[in-house]
């Protein structure tokens, strides 16, 4: 099959966003643009408040689609219902800067909720989640509960939850905000060894700027707006 032929992991076109409604009714994307290939690695910064994040919720198709065009994996989200929603979450995985961790769960079980919608034998969700949690060195930790696990660790176990339904892009917002120099870098390197492996596309918003380094290609945010490092905004 030609290259050509196959959807970019993600695709957007003159998409806008709005807050509140009437006189009260905010923009805050701006006719963004962008395309993101399948096996890239893609790091997106800005300053606080300038949208970073709630363009990753859209395209975690998180919030509904307002105006324009957003396409992960080919499928449009435009209108999209609320199944077509989520039969699209399911080819994703997010990591978040506060973990999202179930405490009375250990790192076993937090990872295994992932698995919950997937249609895995039991044998073979158990063989994944010890393969994983291995895989991001906590082979010796799976049936420690959050309380006792360090900050890089947790953000770990973050991880192995977002890479053991082996999804086919893997959505970060600032999953090294928390942590020291060495575990920020460590983790990140982890999700991309693994997300190499697996074949999938990351797209990771960070203001950590000592891991610009590990992406394929960076985007910048302002005010609502993509914009190339001159600061003019992005068309299309």
């Amino acid at each position: 099959m030609s290259k050509s032929i196959i959807a970019p992991a993600i695709s957007i076109a003159h998409l806008n966003h709005y807050y509140g409604q009437g006189s009260l009714q905010k923009q805050v994307l701006f006719d963004i643009n962008l395309q993101i290939e399948r096996g890239e690695i893609v790091i997106m910064t800005g300053s606080s408040g300038s949208g970073k994040t709630t363009l990753l919720t859209l395209m975690g198709s998180l919030r509904a689609i307002q105006e324009g065009s957003l396409r992960i994996l080919g499928s449009e989200l435009l209108n999209a219902s609320t199944e077509q929603r989520t039969l699209t979450r399911r080819h994703i995985g997010c990591i978040f800067q506060s973990h999202n961790l179930l405490n009375f769960l250990t790192a076993y079980q937090n990872v295994e909720m992932a698995l919950e919608i997937q249609s895995v034998t039991a044998l073979e969700a158990d063989t994944r989640i010890r393969n994983i949690l291995t895989a991001v060195g906590l082979e010796h930790r799976m049936d420690y509960y959050p309380r006792d696990l360090s900050g890089g660790q947790k953000q770990r176990v973050a991880i192995a939850r977002a890479l053991v339904s082996q999804p086919k892009i893997i959505l970060a917002d600032e999953p090294t905000a928390a942590l020291d120099k060495k575990s920020g870098r460590d983790v990140v390197e982890i999700m991309e060894k693994l997300a190499l492996e697996q074949g999938c596309t990351i797209l990771l918003v960070t203001h950590d700027n000592r891991i610009l380094d590990l992406a394929d290609r960076l985007i910048y945010m302002e005010d609502g707006y993509l914009v190339d490092r001159a600061g003019s905004a992005i068309v299309q």
